[in-house]
C-alpha cells in the first residue's frame, strides 16, 4: 500500500515537472526557426532572407536590430537583409547564389534575371497566394499592373510583384532666383529658352563675379539631361531611349525623327557651351557638386529628393529658389514629361523557396499596409529618425547606421503628398508641391512602360543602348556630323532592332487585349 502511494505521487510529481516545462517553453519570446508555419497561434517564428541587390550608406541589421524586432513582433517573420558584396557585380553575385542554390527567400530582381527564372519553371506563381497572404499588396496594385505583369509571363500567370508608380517622379528644374536676377520670365517656346541659356551664361546670375555658371548640365553617356529631349517628345528614362507611339505604332524613341531634332538641338547648345561641356565626363557626385555650388541653372531630377540639394544652395545663394519648368514648345512637336513605373519587376520568390512563401509574403505585406505607412517613411526613433519639437525628423544615413528594410514600392499622389509634408523644411514644402504640379502637367505615361526584358532575348547590345549613346556622344560634342544619326538608325535594325520592334509590338497588342 505504502509503495503504492509512493508510485502515485512520483507519477504526480513527474507529470507536474511536464507541465512546468511545457509552461516553461511558452514565454513571451518568439522562438525562431527555418520553417514556415501557417497556424497564426504558434509561437514559433519564420526567418525570411530578403536580398537586394544596391543599398543605401549603412550596416545591414542584426536580428536584435530594434527595426528587425519590431517587425517581428507585428509579423511574427523575423528579416534577414541581404546584399551584394562591397566591390562585387549585382548581376554576377546573384547568379552565384542561385548556382550555389543559396537561395533568398524573397528579392529584388536585376538584369532581367526575372525572366531567367520563370523561363527554367525556378520562380513560384503568386496567383493564388497574393491574395491569402498579402491581401493589401493584391488590393494596392491596380488591376492594370497586374495585367502588364501577366502579359510578360509566357503562360500568363504573376511570377512577380510589380513595381508601381502612380505619380510624375521626374521634372525639369531650373533656378527662379537666376531667372529674376538676368530679368526674363519663363520660357513658352525653345528659341526662348535658348536666350535664356545665353543670359545664365553671360550675365553672372550667381552673383560671384565669374563667368562660371553653367545654364544646363547632363552626366556621363548623356544621363540626366531628359528635360532636352522631352521638348521633342522623346520618351527617355534617366538618358535612355524608351519605346512609345511614334508614327502610329509603337518604337524606340532612339531612332525616331523626334530623337534626331533634339539631338541637333543639344549639338547646338553644347557648340555655344549653353551645355556643360564636361557633361559626357560628368559622375553622380560631380554633377550633383555643380548644381548643389550654384553653377547650374536648368536641369532635370526628382523633386522628392530636393531638399538636402537645395539647402546646400542656399549655404551659397540665401535667395536660392528652385521651380517646375514648363516644357518649351518646338515647333512640330509635342513635348512631354516620361512618365513610366507600372508593371516592372520588384519582388520575386524562388520556386525552391516555397515553404517560405507564405512568411515572405505576410512580410511584404507588412510594408504595404496602410497603418504601417508612417513607419515605412521613418522607421525607428535613434537609428532612421529623431524627434525635434514633436515631430520626426529624418536622420542622414552614415556607415554606421543600421539600414531599415524597405519593400513597398507603390507610390501614389497621397504617398508623395505625405513625403513632402513630413521630410521637407517648411520653405521648402511649396516649392516642391509647385514644382510637381508643373511636371504633371506636362507628363504622359508612355506605351512602353512595363515592357519585358524577354524582348531583348539574343540581342544584348540592343538592350544596353550602347550604340545608341556611342553615336550621341560623338555627334553632340562636334566629333560627328548630325547626319551619320541615319547611319545609326540603319546599323541599330540590322542588329537586331528590326526583331526586338517585331516583339515590342506583338507585347503591346497583348497587353491592350487585357
Amino acid at each position: 500500500m505504502v509503495k503504492s502511494k509512493k508510485k502515485s505521487l512520483l507519477v504526480m510529481i513527474f507529470a507536474l515537472m511536464l507541465v512546468l516545462g511545457t509552461l516553461a517553453g511558452c514565454t513571451s519570446k518568439k522562438e525562431v526557426d527555418g520553417s514556415s508555419s501557417d497556424d497564426s497561434s504558434s509561437e514559433k517564428v519564420t526567418k525570411v532572407r530578403v536580398y537586394k541587390s544596391h543599398l543605401a550608406k549603412g550596416t545591414l541589421p542584426g536580428p536584435d536590430d530594434p527595426h528587425v524586432q519590431k517587425v517581428l513582433e507585428e509579423t511574427g517573420v523575423q528579416y534577414e537583409l541581404i546584399s551584394t558584396p562591397a566591390g562585387s557585380d549585382p548581376v554576377e553575385n546573384l547568379n552565384l547564389m542561385f548556382a550555389s542554390e543559396d537561395y533568398p527567400d524573397i528579392f529584388r530582381p536585376i538584369g532581367g534575371f526575372e525572366q531567367t527564372l520563370i523561363s527554367q519553371g525556378a520562380a513560384l506563381a503568386l496567383d493564388d497566394l497574393l491574395p491569402k497572404y498579402a491581401p493589401h499588396v493584391w488590393k494596392r496594385i491596380p488591376k492594370e499592373a497586374w495585367d502588364v505583369v501577366r502579359s510578360a509571363t509566357p503562360d500568363g500567370k504573376i511570377y512577380y510583384v510589380p513595381k508601381v508608380n502612380l505619380v510624375t517622379e521626374r521634372a525639369a528644374l531650373i533656378r527662379q532666383d537666376w531667372l529674376d536676377a538676368v530679368g526674363m520670365e519663363m520660357p513658352k517656346t525653345v528659341e526662348e529658352y535658348k536666350e535664356l541659356l545665353i543670359a545664365f551664361r553671360d550675365k553672372d546670375p550667381n552673383g560671384n563675379g565669374k563667368q562660371d555658371e553653367l545654364p544646363t548640365t547632363g552626366r556621363e553617356f548623356g544621363k540626366w539631361m531628359d528635360h532636352l529631349f522631352a521638348i521633342y517628345g522623346v520618351a527617355m528614362w534617366e538618358g535612355v531611349p524608351e519605346w512609345d507611339i511614334y508614327e502610329g505604332e509603337i518604337e524606340y524613341a532612339g531612332t525616331s525623327k523626334n530623337m534626331k531634332a533634339a539631338i541637333s538641338f543639344i549639338r547646338e547648345l553644347y557648340e555655344e557651351k549653353l551645355l556643360d561641356n564636361e557633361t559626357f565626363l560628368n559622375k553622380g557626385e560631380v554633377w550633383t557638386a555643380k548644381i548643389n555650388t550654384n553653377l547650374v541653372g536648368s536641369w532635370y531630377h526628382l523633386p522628392a529628393n530636393l531638399r538636402d540639394r537645395h539647402n546646400a544652395m542656399l549655404e551659397g545663394a540665401p535667395d536660392a529658389y528652385v521651380a517646375g519648368m514648363p516644357l518649351p514648345k518646338a515647333d512640330g512637336f509635342d513635348g512631354y514629361i516620361t512618365q513610366k513605373g507600372i508593371g516592372d519587376p520588384e519582388w520575386v520568390i524562388p520556386a525552391a523557396s516555397e515553404e517560405k512563401a507564405a512568411a515572405a509574403l505576410k512580410l511584404l505585406d507588412f510594408f504595404y499596409d496602410p497603418a504601417n505607412d508612417e513607419f515605412n517613411m521613418f522607421g525607428m526613433e535613434g537609428a532612421q529618425h529623431k524627434v525635434e519639437n514633436g515631430k520626426k525628423v529624418l536622420l542622414p544615413p552614415t556607415d554606421e547606421t543600421p539600414i531599415a528594410l524597405g519593400m513597398k514600392n507603390l507610390i501614389t499622389k497621397e504617398d508623395m503628398d505625405i513625403r513632402i509634408e513630413q521630410t521637407m523644411e517648411e520653405y521648402q514644402k511649396q516649392m516642391v508641391k509647385d514644382i510637381f504640379e508643373v511636371s504633371t502637367a506636362d507628363a504622359r505615361r508612355i506605351a512602353g512602360d512595363g515592357l519585358p526584358s524577354t524582348v531583348y532575348e539574343g540581342f544584348p547590345d540592343i538592350q544596353s543602348h550602347k550604340l545608341f549613346q556611342e553615336y550621341l556622344t560623338k555627334i553632340v560634342i562636334g566629333e560627328w556630323p548630325i547626319e551619320k544619326f541615319d547611319e545609326f538608325v540603319d546599323r541599330w535594325n540590322k542588329s537586331g532592332g528590326e526583331e526586338v520592334t517585331k516583339r515590342v509590338q506583338e507585347w503591346y497588342e497583348e497587353v491592350n487585349k487585357q
